[in-house]
């Protein structure tokens, strides 16, 4: 290949490559400066592997032209033996007559000169950087929306994994935070929540859920303006992605009703956010810094008939009609499960039949101290001053407490904590008693119950049937149509 001819396509190579690296910028958004020291660096390389490590080559991208232009400098010598650093001078008279030894011999060199598997490296480092490049853009310009809903076409559903386009940078929607009802198809469009971005991912590094519940808290704010402007403030979510959710409200205006406005005019807000949810059902309590009240709010649509703290730290005891109780607790202990999350108390549901027997054995089961045979009047009366009015205050009661009270000793303290548990035992044991009395006593009453039901049964399975033609005969008007068939059949 003549000289002229090799410049040609060198500089047709040139302007590929030139042409490649600008539409690379353009299309990944990465700065071209960074293309042209990456390409710099990549042609180095493939030019030391082509003629040796040692190799002085010089690497410049010439920005007037577009050209790349890469010189290998060599020091002229009669006999050459480190090819990477020196030239013999026969060759070097070749390219100009007036070489001399000791000189130092400067040759333009083309990307051919590097050979197609040097080039091919080349290329490849350059995409390895645009990859950098486009990872470090994209994690720079979404790691300060982590927490932010965003909106994005599918381009893919792979192995359960959604891929969604956003704007110029790529993110996936793994399968563990897809709600179950979901089913999208490329094309379609989609909305979701940002809950991390990762630098070191290897596939997109955009993570998106639509099962988180700050994804609930956003699509409330896209629906509700007042949610937005933070008049109305979003206290807390409960939720079970794609059943169920429960979000509690308050408002900061007096004027605007906190429940009234997220449902919307006949629903229409809520409704919206029902349907971006695929149909899941959003309950919206309105929250009380009052734990009674606000758990009372939260088991809706059921009806509380008392609630009352067991634990001040964790427990709350709630009572509803027999008939509500199924409702509160709701299908698979979801309603339950979503208040106590909702308010983070532990909720102990109880039917009101159930409570009344639990308070009508509390009752039966206190024992008076007037009922303590060790404690004269005016002992009772000292215990009853200090807050002790029954047996089971006084088992309850520390030692260094009872002690504190007037007149008592550490022996008599004894004797009234021994004869109080005594006490508590027979009590215990009498109430045990009944229990299982009343409960033999139900138990030999459905028994019966049981006993005559299938008596019942059985008689109405031994009665024989009627024959047909043992069924009283019915006199027929002249003409019946029955009796004139009867007549043509004979």
């Amino acid at each position: 290949m003549s000289a002229v001819a090799k410049e040609t396509q060198s500089r047709g190579v040139n302007y590929e490559l030139m042409e490649a690296m600008a539409q690379i910028a353009r299309e990944k958004s990465v700065d071209k400066a960074i293309l042209v020291e990456t390409l710099e660096a990549g042609l180095l390389s493939a030019g030391r592997k082509r003629f040796g490590q040692t190799a002085d080559i010089q690497v410049k991208f010439d920005e007037p032209s577009g050209r790349i232009l890469m010189r290998l400098t060599r020091r002229i010598v009669e006999d050459a033996e480190d090819l990477a650093q020196e030239i013999d001078l026969e060759e070097a008279q070749q390219s100009d007559a007036e070489a001399r030894v000791g000189q130092d011999f400067v040759q333009e060199l083309t990307l051919e000169d590097l050979g197609r598997n040097a080039i091919a490296a080349a290329k490849q480092v350059l995409v390895q950087r645009v990859r950098e490049a486009e990872r470090e853009r994209i994690y720079e310009d979404y790691h300060d929306r982590v927490g932010e809903m965003v909106r994005g076409t599918v381009q893919q559903v792979d192995r359960g994994n959604i891929y969604v386009k956003l704007d110029r940078s790529e993110a996936i929607l793994p399968p563990r935070e897809q709600i179950a009802r979901d089913r999208y198809h490329q094309g379609d469009h989609i909305k979701a929540y940002i809950i991390a971005v990762d630098k070191l991912a290897r596939g997109p590094q955009i993570i998106l859920s639509r099962t988180h519940p700050e994804f609930l808290r956003r699509l409330f704010e896209a629906e509700v303006p007042e949610v937005a402007e933070k008049i109305i403030e979003i206290k807390g979510i409960a939720r079970e992605p794609g059943s169920r959710a429960k979000v509690s409200v308050v408002s900061n205006d007096d004027k605007i009703d906190a429940v009234g406005a997220c449902v919307g005019i006949k629903g229409s807000r809520v409704q919206a956010i029902v349907r971006e949810l695929g149909g899941e059902k959003i309950d919206i309590v309105p929250w009380s810094q009052d734990p009674v009240v606000f758990v009372t709010r939260s088991l809706s649509p059921a009806k509380v008939l008392e609630a009352q703290i067991v634990d001040p730290e964790a427990k709350i005891l709630v009572t509803v009609a027999d008939d509500q109780l199924s409702l509160a607790i709701g299908k698979g202990g979801q309603n339950a499960r979503l208040a106590a999350k909702l308010t983070g108390w532990k909720i102990d549901l109880i039917s009101k039949s159930e409570r009344d027997r639990q308070k009508d054995m509390e009752k039966r089961s206190r024992i008076d101290i007037e009922d303590l045979e060790g404690a004269g009047p005016k002992l009772r009366e000292k215990l009853i001053r200090a807050g002790i009015e029954t047996v089971q205050d006084l088992l309850k009661t520390p030692m260094e407490e009872i002690l504190e009270i007037p007149g008592i000793g550490e022996k008599t303290a004894e004797k009234l904590i021994e004869e109080a548990k005594e006490l508590e035992v027979r009590r215990g044991r009498e109430l045990a008693e009944e229990a299982a009395r009343v409960a033999e006593e139900r138990r030999i009453q459905d028994s019966a119950e049981a006993a005559a039901a299938v008596a019942e049964a059985e008689a109405v399975e031994e009665t024989p049937a009627t024959p047909p033609e043992a069924e009283p005969e019915q006199d027929e008007e002249p003409g019946d149509t029955k009796e004139e068939t009867r007549g043509d059949a004979s």
